[in-house]
C-alpha cells in the first residue's frame, strides 16, 4: 500500500525539496501551499513526471476550517495519511523587540504554532490506532533559532519555534502508544527564499563564515533528515531533535 504524506509549505524551499524526495521514495504527496499556485503545480508536475502521485492543496494552516478541508481533500484524493511534515512557516522583517506589534506577533504565532497544532490534530485523528488508524510519523520543522533566540532580528519567530519544540516533546509522549512517532529537525542557515521575507536575501552568505562548517546548508540536506525520520529506519526514534545547523 502506498504511503501518503502531507507536506505543508511544499511549494518552495525545504518543503519543496522534501516533497520531491519523498515522492522518489514512493510516497503519494499532498503538496500544501498558500499563495503560489504555479509553484505548487510545478512540484506536482515533477512528481507525476517521475511516475508518482501528488495533489496540490491550497490552505492557510492558521485557519482551522481550511486545515480541516485540506485533510478531507487529502483523504479523498490520495487516501489515508501515514506521514506529516509540518513545514509551513512565516518570517517577518528583521527588527528588535521595540518595533514588534501585537498584530505581527499574532500573525507569526498563528501560522508557526497554531498551524502546526491543527495539522497534528487532524493527523492524529486519522493515524491513532484507537481510531482504527495504522499509526505513522510526524516531523515538525523547527529552527536553530529556538535555541539561539534570533536577538535583534526575529525573536518572535524564534519563540514560535520554541513552541514547536515543546509541541514535539509533548505530542511524542502523548501518542507514542498509538503507533505515532513525532520528531523535529532544527535547520540553521539554509539557502531558501525565507530570508528575503526578513529583508535580507543574502543573509546566509553574510554570516556563513561564523559557522563551524563555514557554509550555509541546502534544502535538500534538510530534506534527507526529514525523510529518514519518517522512514522505518527511524522506527525507534520519537521525541527527538536533529540539528541541521552546520555545527552552530
Amino acid at each position: 500500500m502506498t504511503k501518503v504524506v502531507l507536506v505543508t509549505g511544499a511549494s518552495r524551499g525545504i518543503g519543496r525539496a522534501t516533497a520531491l524526495l519523498l515522492a522518489r521514495q514512493g510516497y503519494a504527496v499532498g503538496v500544501n501551499y498558500l499563495k503560489d499556485e504555479a509553484a505548487a503545480a510545478q512540484v506536482v508536475a515533477e512528481i507525476e513526471a517521475m511516475g508518482g502521485r501528488a495533489l496540490a492543496l491550497r490552505a492557510d494552516v492558521a485557519d482551522e476550517n481550511q486545515v480541516v478541508a485540506m485533510f478531507n481533500a487529502l483523504d479523498v484524493g490520495l487516501g489515508p495519511i501515514s506521514a506529516l511534515v509540518n513545514n509551513a512557516g512565516i518570517l517577518c522583517q528583521q527588527t528588535g523587540i521595540e518595533q514588534l506589534t501585537a498584530e505581527r506577533i499574532n500573525k507569526v504565532l498563528s501560522t508557526n504554532v497554531t498551524g502546526y497544532f491543527l495539522c497534528c490534530r487532524e493527523t492524529v485523528k486519522r493515524m491513532a490506532q484507537r481510531h482504527g488508524g495504522q499509526g505513522g510519523a510526524i516531523v515538525n520543522v523547527s529552527s536553530a533559532a529556538a535555541r539561539l533566540g534570533a536577538p535583534g532580528e526575529y525573536i518572535d519567530y524564534a519563540a514560535s519555534k520554541g513552541a514547536v519544540d515543546t509541541l514535539t516533546t509533548g505530542l511524542a509522549l502523548e501518542v507514542a502508544a498509538q503507533g505515532i512517532r513525532v520528531n523535529a529537525v532544527r535547520p540553521g542557515l539554509i539557502y531558501t527564499e525565507m530570508h528575503a521575507s526578513g529583508g535580507e536575501p543574502g543573509r546566509v552568505d553574510r554570516v556563513k563564515s561564523s559557522l563551524p562548517m563555514q557554509r550555509g546548508g541546502t534544502p535538500e540536506e534538510v530534506a534527507e533528515i526529514i525523510v529518514w525520520l519518517l522512514s522505518d529506519a527511524a522506527s525507534y526514534v520519537t521525541g527527538s531533535f536533529i540539528e541541521a545547523a552546520g555545527g552552530r
